[in-house]
């Protein structure tokens, strides 16, 4: 039987993820309990202002998460280890691979009654890439010794492909106790329907400019487009930054200064972006959990175009009511087909997008999410 008031800690390799992906899920948590979060250092001041007007604790660490330093995780584990012993948690929450890894196993040393690791894709690190293979696996290894079955463990995963490919790799076995959500959820009001633009039809992308989220793949597919329907728009949304796989330099300047993709960059509100769009396209072979991009595309009810890769093909209904696309991964001749199926079949962008915000509704509303979350945490 739980006690009310109960502590969750919350770890995380990145601050924004924190009001971007688990907002409504803090919101939920501190109507009964306080919750602490320990996030890299807070840069964006909209952060840390909607943290702090929730009630949320918040600790900083130097963690740097996309990139391998192992001073900067001794570090993080050196703090991570004190703050648990200080905090005291009943519920110990993290979420991305530095966190789940070390945090898991401190918070068995520390002898938390409730771990509640959620793996959010799995990225780089089961891909048969060879310019990182050392790191993936010594990730793999360190992932297998942290999951180690244990009665207080229960291990979360956004889609069931993750789950399998641990299988596979021997990580995990059948003593785990392991458990299934919709990604991280989409807020409906907040991700409101508005009809798209269809005069004239326009494309979006919303990502990391990283390769494995398709970047190269989303610009040919524009290039060889406008070549044909030079009216036809193409936007970016995302931050170009340090990163194991990020685009090559003269790619980013071919999009950043070109006239094929209009670049935005980052931004704090997608809304107004994706409400200006037709047709949303994340051609992602990254590893992802479930992309949010494309669960707030669906609820504000565009037709998308993503992979047949994990997380990504989640979020399409091929069957009963047809929300978008899945193309092979790389395979730019069947994007643009996708693309070209939309500019000659406008009203099919209108029916699609309300598929998709009907999917939205009935799989991947927050609140259903966050209901399940808590029934896991044992704090519903």
């Amino acid at each position: 039987m739980n006690k009310p008031g109960q502590k969750i800690l919350i770890v995380c390799d990145s601050s924004k993820s924190l009001i971007d992906f688990r907002g409504k899920l803090m919101e939920e948590l501190l109507k009964k309990h306080s919750v602490d979060v320990f996030t890299p250092k807070i840069i964006q001041q909209s952060v840390r202002k909607k943290l702090t007007s929730l009630g949320v604790v918040i600790h900083e660490s130097h963690l740097e998460g996309s990139h391998v330093s192992v001073l900067s995780d001794i570090r993080f584990i050196f703090q991570l280890y004190i703050l648990i012993k200080r905090v005291r948690p009943d519920v110990f929450f993290p979420y991305t691979f530095k966190p789940v890894i070390y945090g898991t196993l401190l918070a068995k040393i520390c002898g938390v009654e409730r771990i509640i690791p959620m793996l959010t894709g799995l990225g780089y690190n089961f891909t048969n890439k060879k310019s990182n293979n050392w790191v993936s696996t010594i990730t793999r290894l360190l992932l297998k010794f942290s999951l180690r079955p244990n009665r207080n463990l229960k291990i979360i995963f956004q889609n069931r492909d993750d789950y399998h490919t641990l299988v596979q790799n021997r990580i995990l076995t059948n003593q785990h106790q392991v458990f299934f959500v919709n990604g991280s959820g989409v807020d409906l009001e907040h991700y409101a329907y508005t009809p798209p633009d269809l005069e004239p039809i326009n494309f979006i992308m919303v990502a990391r400019l990283i390769n494995a989220k398709g970047i190269y793949e989303y610009y040919e597919a524009a290039r060889d487009i406008r070549s044909r329907y030079p009216d036809v728009k193409f936007k970016l949304i995302g931050a170009y930054e340090k990163n194991i796989d990020a685009i090559s330099p003269d790619l980013y300047n071919k999009i950043r200064y070109g006239k094929t993709i209009h670049y935005v960059g980052q931004v704090e509100d997608v809304r107004p972006h994706i409400m200006n769009s037709s047709v949303v396209v994340l051609p992602s072979y990254y590893g992802e959990g479930v992309p949010r991009c494309l669960l707030e595309s669906m609820a504000m009810g565009r037709a998308i175009i993503t992979c047949d890769s994990v997380g990504c093909r989640e979020t399409i209904d091929s069957h009963s009511a047809v929300n978008g696309f899945m193309v092979p991964i790389k395979n730019v001749p069947q994007l643009i087909s996708k693309m070209e199926f939309y500019l000659n079949n406008r009203l099919e962008v209108l029916k699609y997008g309300l598929n998709g915000l009907k999917l939205a509704r009935k799989k991947f509303d927050v609140h259903l999410v966050n209901a399940q979350m808590l029934k896991i945490m044992q704090l519903n």
